[in-house]
C-alpha cells in the first residue's frame, strides 16, 4: 500500500486590500495555516509579528499588501509582507545585530518592527526596484522563525 505524506515545504499567499481589518484577516490566515500544518509551537509569535508587518503596510501606504507564508522544510517558517512603498523602515534598514534605539516611552508608535527584531530568528527588507512609469514596485519585509533559532 502506498501512503502519501504531506510535504514539509509549503507556501500560502494572500492579497490584502488597504483596509483596517487586514491585520485581523492576516492573523486568522496565519492561525489556520500553522494549526493545519502542526506548527502550533510558533503560532503566537508568528501571529504577532505578521500583524505588526501588515499593520505597518496599512499605516504607511495607500495601496494593497500581500502576505506570504513559506515553510522552508527544516522547521523554519518565513513570513513576507509586500506593500507599495519602497521605503525600508528602521530597524529593517540595518543589518541584524545593529543596535536600534527604542521608541520614546510617550511615543504612540515605533515598537512593532522592533518586536520583529526581538522575536524572529532573522529578518530583512528589500526594495523591489522600479515599476512601470518610473514608480517603485514597493518593498518586501520578511522574518523567519523556527529551526532552533526560536
Amino acid at each position: 500500500m502506498v501512503t502519501v505524506a504531506p510535504p514539509n515545504t509549503w507556501s500560502y499567499a494572500l492579497r490584502l486590500p488597504h483596509d483596517p481589518r487586514a491585520a485581523r484577516v492576516a492573523r486568522m490566515t496565519v492561525r489556520a495555516a500553522l494549526n493545519g500544518h502542526g506548527m502550533a509551537e510558533v503560532l503566537d509569535p508568528v501571529e504577532l509579528l505578521t500583524s505588526e508587518l501588515v499593520t505597518n503596510a496599512y499605516r504607511h501606504t495607500k495601496g494593497p499588501a500581500s502576505l506570504r507564508l513559506t515553510a522552508l522544510g527544516d522547521g523554519r517558517l518565513r513570513v513576507g509582507v509586500w506593500d507599495s512603498s519602497s521605503h525600508i523602515p528602521a530597524p529593517f534598514d540595518k543589518p541584524p545585530g545593529d543596535r536600534v534605539p527604542p521608541a520614546p516611552a510617550d511615543a504612540e508608535g515605533g515598537r512593532g518592527l522592533l518586536l520583529v527584531r526581538e522575536y524572529a530568528s532573522t529578518w530583512g527588507g528589500w526594495p523591489l526596484g522600479d515599476g512601470l512609469l518610473g514608480r517603485g514596485a514597493g518593498k518586501l519585509l520578511w522574518f523567519e522563525v523556527g529551526g532552533g533559532g526560536m
